[in-house]
């Protein structure tokens, strides 16, 4: 496992240290777990508190952190943004020997850049084209025509359809189901036909998909996740969606067709989000949030409930249903007391 002395890891981040600075250190850990070779970081006030009882070897903290003259830290901007890249130093990724397993099959047609690895049982299809310097793992299935980019890696039982477009330095965790037909039916008479999905889609560069996520297919055209955007597990896109630049998704959200989400949107866990609606650029939807059909939110405020409002009417409205026992009292009360003024006047 690699080692950094505190000198080494101030340099990396760009970070002022103090303390202690040949002290070497070999992992990372919680402020609680973190031992004298540990680095951890301080990122809110609570854990400034945690902070004065924890062994770690190192801290990373903003500057405004205030420690006695012996304790070994390192000042930075963002301490969990530096803590997260010295992370990719003492733990990088498990090294791949360039090569196609002997249990792969390869079509003939197919182009393998230089530098990949293709795991066993793994499927690429006749015109399919992956980039330099790729990890394809064990059991995936390529299809027809697909393109990957340079430095992509493609875990275990994915599943990318034909014609899908992933660009560089792509991740996909396993499971996840790329290009599948979107949920198109008409009804004719007493049962549906299938509408033909004879669209595709892109995933552009730095595009992270979690595990067992579901991105469909366009019926016409192209279902597009934009540059940079950050899918959690368990997450599904339908047909013909647009998802912008830089997008933050949580676990078992779910977007029906034509859904638009503007660039730097974040959108919660448990989201569900109808048909055509629009989320504006940087705008902010609470986890559990239902978005009606063709309903557009707007950047600033965040929304929350179903159906979806501004978090200020939300909360404003929970208080109210909070209330309903006690207003049923009064009304009660005042019922009884209307009884008795009206057999007092008889």
């Amino acid at each position: 496992m690699p080692e950094l002395t505190v000198r080494e890891i101030a340099d990396l981040c760009g970070g002022t240290a103090q303390g202690d600075f040949s002290q070497v250190i070999r992992g990372a850990s919680s402020l609680e777990a973190a031992g004298p070779e540990d680095i951890s970081f301080v990122a809110n006030p609570k854990a400034r508190t945690a902070a004065t009882h924890s062994r770690a070897g190192c801290l990373l903290v903003d500057p405004s952190f205030k420690a006695s003259a012996d304790r070994t830290l390192i000042q930075v901007p963002d301490p969990r943004r530096a803590f997260a890249q010295i992370l990719r130093r003492l733990y990088p990724p498990a090294e791949q020997i360039p090569a196609v397993h002997p249990t792969a099959v390869v079509a003939p047609t197919a182009r393998i850049g230089t530098g990949c690895y293709i795991g066993p049982y793994t499927v690429i299809e006749n015109g399919a084209q992956i980039g330099n310097n790729c990890i394809i793992d064990a059991s995936v299935r390529i299809g027809a025509r697909v393109v990957i980019g340079n430095h992509c890696t493609i875990h275990s039982h994915v599943t990318l359809y034909e014609g899908v477009r992933i660009g560089n330095r792509a991740i996909l965790h396993s499971g996840a189901v790329i290009g599948a037909d979107g949920f198109g039916f008409a009804l004719a008479g007493d049962h549906y036909e299938k509408f033909p999905q004879v669209g595709t889609v892109v995933l552009e560069d730095d595009v992270e998909v979690g595990a067992n996520c579901c991105i469909d297919r366009a019926a016409l055209g192209v279902t597009r996740i934009g540059t940079g955007t950050k899918l959690d597990n368990l997450v599904h896109i339908a047909h013909n969606c647009t998802v912008g630049k830089h997008v933050v998704i949580a676990a078992q959200s779910g977007f029906a067709g034509g859904v638009t989400i503007g660039d730097y949107a974040v959108i919660g866990g448990q989201v569900g989000i109808g048909e055509k609606a629009v989320i504006e650029a940087r705008a902010v939807v609470g986890s559990g949030a239902g978005i009606l059909s063709f309903q557009r939110v707007h950047a600033g405020e965040p929304v929350w409930g179903t159906p979806a409002r501004p978090l200020r009417q939300h909360l404003k409205g929970l208080a109210n249903v909070n209330k309903i026992a006690e207003l049923k009292n009064q009304v009660r009360d005042l019922a009884h007391r209307l009884k008795e003024l009206e057999q007092q006047g008889r």
